[in-house]
């Protein structure tokens, strides 16, 4: 089961906002072999009382790792959800088809997910591929890895064409402080017009625990270099951590990132719409 709360934001969710990442879980779909362990249950049912206790209107669901290349259970969960207010990002290898492709477009599907974390399904060579074949649809490439490897991997991210989503506020696994090499790296990528960054999950990766200010201070600089291009995800069920945080507090946390409410409607509204095609 997906942890529960009771508590309500302060932070009033304007009509149609986004939640740009989720994840739907059930134990009636086999592991993929690359997966790490048992997958948690987490249902279309459970989100939706989210949903309704946050405000939320519109959803993207990830297809998580647990899974490979097997996008049924996400397919589901957008089907559940409904498409007019769901859409979800897939992993596809480099074999796959522009029949395949139209067939998850039909589905809500809108991009490819490159997870380049412990349990990923997609190596790094194939990722070119991927990236270029996806164009054929209309798709962006939504790339999860630690961030501190950006100044290593940046010729090729800035090779895709196209547009990226990087999730997790880079998801630097030590978090560093905005001048560090690797953040100024994610800053440039973003400089470039065509890379958006999710502010998500700060609970991850934060030594200093919520409020979560050693994050919070390179989601600032982010949201203060291109607020057209951010967004905000609860990553429910949160998957990677044993004590879930309330989402609420992660909805909260834009009253500090984005102190002006007309950026935030941006990041919660605009943005996504802009991006998945509400």
């Amino acid at each position: 089961m997906a942890p529960t709360h009771a508590t309500t934001p302060r932070l009033r969710a304007p009509a149609n906002t986004c939640d740009t990442h989720i994840h739907v879980y059930d134990p009636a779909y086999p592991l993929a072999p690359t997966a790490l362990g048992p997958a948690p249950e987490a249902t279309h049912a459970e989100y939706r009382a989210l949903q309704e206790r946050l405000g939320l209107t519109r959803t993207v669901i990830v297809q998580p790792s647990a899974y490979g290349t097997d996008n049924r259970c996400t397919i589901d969960g957008i089907r559940a959800l409904g498409l007019e207010t769901t859409r979800g990002i897939a992993v596809v290898d480099d074999k796959v088809e522009l029949a395949e492709l139209k067939a998850l477009s039909a589905e809500g599907m809108c991009g490819a997910r490159f997870h380049m974390m412990p349990g990923g399904a997609i190596p790094w060579e194939m990722l070119d591929t991927i990236a270029a074949r996806v164009q054929d649809v209309g798709w962006h490439v939504q790339l999860q890895l630690d961030g501190r490897l950006l100044p290593e991997k940046d010729a090729q991210i800035r090779s895709w064409p196209g547009t990226i989503v990087i999730d997790h506020v880079g998801k630097f696994l030590e978090p560093v402080a905005p001048d560090h090499p690797a953040f100024q790296c994610l800053l440039g990528l973003v400089d470039t017009g065509r890379v958006w960054v999710k502010l998500s999950a700060p609970y991850e990766v934060s030594k200093t625990g919520a409020p979560y200010g050693d994050v919070g201070a390179l989601a600032k600089a982010l949201v203060k270099a291109a607020p057209e291009r951010m967004l905000w995800a609860s990553n429910w069920p949160h998957p990677s951590v044993k004590i879930a945080p309330d989402d609420a507090d992660l909805l909260d946390l834009l009253l500090d990132w984005a102190p002006d409410e007309a950026t935030r409607n941006r990041i919660l509204v605009d943005n996504p719409a802009t991006l998945y095609g509400f």
